[in-house]
C-alpha cells in the first residue's frame, strides 16, 4: 500500500476471528488502517484489487477461503454508490470483526470533522460507539470468535489470556548497556561485542524452545543484529528517542517493539527538569502516545507495540506509586487519542527499584523482593499484561494467584 501512494497513519489492533458466512475454513486475521492518499475512490479500489491479485487472490466462492481481502470502509466524508463501490461499506454495521479494528482507529474523543462524519454515517443514533456497544463491544474480545493477538516468533500470541513474566518464565530480556541513573553510555559496537555471544548462547539452550527472547537496546544497529541472530522482541527504554533510525529499523524487522516512557537519557532522566509533572499519569500517557504515533508513521503497526510507563525512569517515588495505581488512567488517557494504542499490552518493571527501597527502608536491592511482589500484584490488578522481575520463582507464584483471582472475578461478573 505504501508503494502505491497510500500513506498509512494509524493501525488497528490485530484480531484472530472465526470465519464468517462460509465457516468451513481456517481462522481469519482482521485489522484496519487509516491512510492519506491522492487516489480517487475508484482508483484506490483498483490499487487494492491489484494488491490482492499480487498476493495470490483469485476467483472462488464468495466469502470462501482467500489469502487477503481489502475493503474501503470510509473515504473522507464522502458517500459513494456505484456499480463496483459502496462507501461506507454496506456490511460494516453487522460485522464485529470489522467494527472492532475500525473502532481502534478512533479516539474516545472525536478529533476531526471527518471522524464526526463517520459517526453520523453509522446506522445508530449514538454513532459508531453506540453501534459497537450494541454489537457487544469489548465483551466480545477474548471469546472464541474474536481475540486480540500479536504476531511473534512463529505464532499468534494472545497476550491478554494470562500475565507473562519477563525475566525467565516466559520472556528472557537481555541487555548489554546499563540504563541505571547516571550510567555512562557505551557505543553500539561495544554493546554488540558484549551482547551477541550471550544472546547466541541463550538461544542455543534447550529450555529456551518455548520461551521468547527480547533484547534491551536503544541502538538500531544492535536491534538489527540481535533480530538477525534470533531475538524475538526489541525493548527500547527510549521509545526511539536516542537513535533516529530506530523506528524505521523496527518497522523493517517485523518484530514486537516495547516502547518505554523516559525523559532524556539515563544520565539526565533524574534531573529536576525531567521530574516535573503536574499529573504524572496523564502526562506519561500523552508522551507515550506521541511515541506510538511516531512509530506508526515510521511503519510500525500498533499491533506490534507494547507499552511500558517507565517505572523508575524520570520518576520520583510518588510518581512511581501514582503509575502503579493509575494504569487504568493511563489507558483511558491514551484511549482519548487512539483506542488501538490503549489496548496495547502493558508492561511494568518495578522489580527491586530504588523507590521500593526508600519506602521499605531496604537499601540492598536483593532485599526488595517482597516489595516487588506487592507492586507487581497492584500492577496486575490495574491491567498490566507483562511484569519484568528479578526473582522469577516468587513472582511467578504471585502472578498465578493474581490471574486466578482475576479469572474468578470475571466469572462472577
Amino acid at each position: 500500500m505504501r508503494k502505491s501512494g497510500i500513506h498509512i497513519t494509524r493501525h488497528g489492533c490485530l484480531y484472530e476471528t472465526a470465519p464468517a458466512y462460509v465457516t468451513d475454513q481456517p481462522q481469519f486475521l482482521n485489522s484496519a488502517v487509516r491512510a492519506v492518499t491522492k487516489l480517487g475512490p475508484h482508483e484506490l479500489l483498483g490499487v487494492l484489487k491489484t494488491i490482492e491479485r499480487n498476493m495470490g487472490r483469485s476467483g472462488g466462492i464468495r466469502y470462501g477461503p482467500r489469502p487477503i481481502d481489502l475493503d474501503i470502509l470510509f473515504y473522507g466524508k464522502y458517500q459513494i454508490g456505484s456499480d463496483i463501490l459502496t462507501v461506507p461499506h454496506e456490511r460494516i454495521w453487522e460485522r464485529p470483526f470489522v467494527m472492532a479494528p475500525l473502532m481502534d482507529l478512533l479516539g474516545s474523543v472525536i478529533d476531526s470533522d471527518t471522524v464526526a462524519c463517520w459517526h453520523s454515517l453509522s446506522t445508530d443514533s449514538d454513532g459508531l460507539f453506540g453501534l459497537w456497544e450494541k454489537l457487544g463491544g469489548e465483551s466480545l474480545i477474548g471469546k472464541e470468535g474474536m481475540k486480540r493477538v500479536l504476531p511473534i516468533r512463529n505464532h499468534l500470541w494472545e497476550w491478554s489470556k494470562k500475565t507473562s513474566v519477563m525475566g525467565g518464565a516466559d520472556i528472557i530480556d537481555i541487555g548489554a548497556q546499563s540504563t541505571r541513573p547516571m550510567a555512562s553510555r557505551i557505543s553500539a559496537e561495544q554493546e554488540l561485542d558484549r551482547l551477541i555471544p550471550v544472546l547466541e548462547a541463550v538461544l542455543e539452550m534447550p529450555e529456551m524452545e518455548e520461551k521468547l527472547v527480547s533484547v534491551d537496546t536503544f541502538y538500531s544497529d544492535v536491534a538489527s543484529e540481535a533480530v538477525n541472530k534470533g531475538a524475538h522482541l526489541i525493548n527500547d527504554v527510549s521509545a526511539g528517542q536516542l537513535d533516529p533510525n530506530m523506528l524505521k529499523m523496527v518497522a523493517s524487522l517485523d518484530v514486537p517493539y516495547i516502547a518505554m516512557h523516559m525523559r532524556g537519557d539515563p544520565t539526565t532522566m533524574q534531573s529536576s527538569d525531567n521530574l516535573q509533572y503536574s499529573d504524572v499519569c496523564s502526562q506519561v500517557a500523552s508522551e507515550l502516545f506521541s511515541r506510538v504515533k511516531d512509530a506508526e508513521l515510521s511503519g510500525v503497526p500498533a499491533w506490534r507495540i507494547i507499552l511500558d510507563p517507565g517505572i523508575g525512569f524520570s520518576k520520583k517515588t510518588e510518581h512511581n506509586l501514582d503509575i502503579l495505581t493509575g494504569l487504568p488512567v493511563i489507558r483511558s488517557e491514551i484511549a482519548k487519542r487512539s483506542l488501538a494504542a490503549s489496548h496495547a499490552p502493558l508492561l511494568i518493571g518495578p522489580s527491586r527499584k530504588r523507590f521500593l527501597g526508600e519506602i521499605c527502608n531496604r537499601p540492598a536491592a536483593g532485599e526488595r523482593d517482597p516489595a516487588t511482589i506487592a507492586s507487581v500484584t497492584a500492577g496486575i490488578f490495574g491491567g498490566a499484561n507483562i511484569v519484568r522481575v528479578h526473582n522469577v520463582r516468587d513472582n511467578v507464584d504471585a502472578v498465578k494467584v493474581c490471574d486466578a483471582m482475576l479469572k474468578e472475578m470475571s466469572i462472577q461478573l
